[in-house]
C-alpha cells in the first residue's frame, strides 16, 4: 500500500519525466531541416508587371462617378481598387482631401491602387503624408477600410496615422 504521501512524490516525478520527454523530442524535431523552397519564386508566370508608382491630386466624388483625382495639371484620374479600397474611396469625411494612392496606370485617364493589404493610400494634412486608417475608440481596434468595428458595431473613425509610427 502507498501512503498519500508517496503518491504525490511519484507524481511529481512522473511528471516532470514526462516533461523531461517532451523538451527532447522538441529539441529532436528542431534539428531536422525545413524542406527546401522556392524562394518565393515558382514556375507560375507574373500577372502584374507593372511598377508601382504614386499618383497626388484632390479626392473627388461626383455623384453617379467613380472616385478620382484632380490633378495639379487640372486633368481627372479615375480611380479603381478592390472593395476595400473603393470603401476608401467612397468615404465622404476624405472628399476633398489632398490625396495620395499607389499603383498603376491601366489607361491614361484611370488608375489602378494596389490592394487594401498594401496599405497604398495616403492623405496629406498640414504638408505632412498620413496613412488613412480607421480607429474604433471603444475597442481599440484599427481597420484600413471604413465601416462598423467588428467587436462593438460602432462605426469607425478616420484616424490619418504617421505612416513611420509603431
Amino acid at each position: 500500500m502507498i501512503a498519500s504521501g508517496s503518491r504525490i512524490i511519484i507524481g511529481v516525478v512522473a511528471y516532470r519525466a514526462l516533461l523531461t520527454a517532451f523538451v527532447f523530442a522538441a529539441a529532436c524535431l528542431a534539428q531536422i531541416p525545413a524542406p527546401a523552397t522556392s524562394g518565393g519564386k515558382t514556375d507560375q508566370p507574373k500577372t502584374d508587371t507593372k511598377q508601382s508608382t504614386p499618383l497626388r491630386g484632390i479626392l473627388t466624388q461626383d455623384p453617379g462617378k467613380p472616385p478620382a483625382l484632380v490633378l495639379p495639371d487640372h486633368r481627372r484620374v479615375e480611380l479603381q481598387g478592390d472593395e476595400p479600397t473603393m470603401g476608401v474611396l467612397k468615404d465622404v469625411r476624405l472628399k476633398g482631401a489632398d490625396f495620395e494612392a499607389i499603383g498603376h496606370f491601366v489607361a491614361p485617364d484611370r488608375f489602378q491602387i494596389n490592394g487594401i493589404e498594401s496599405q497604398s493610400l495616403f492623405a496629406y494634412k498640414n504638408g505632412k503624408r498620413l496613412m488613412v486608417t480607421y480607429w474604433c475608440n471603444v475597442c481599440y481596434i484599427r481597420t484600413y477600410t471604413p465601416g462598423r468595428c467588428w467587436c462593438c458595431q460602432k462605426y469607425t473613425d478616420l484616424d490619418l496615422i504617421d505612416p513611420n509610427s509603431n
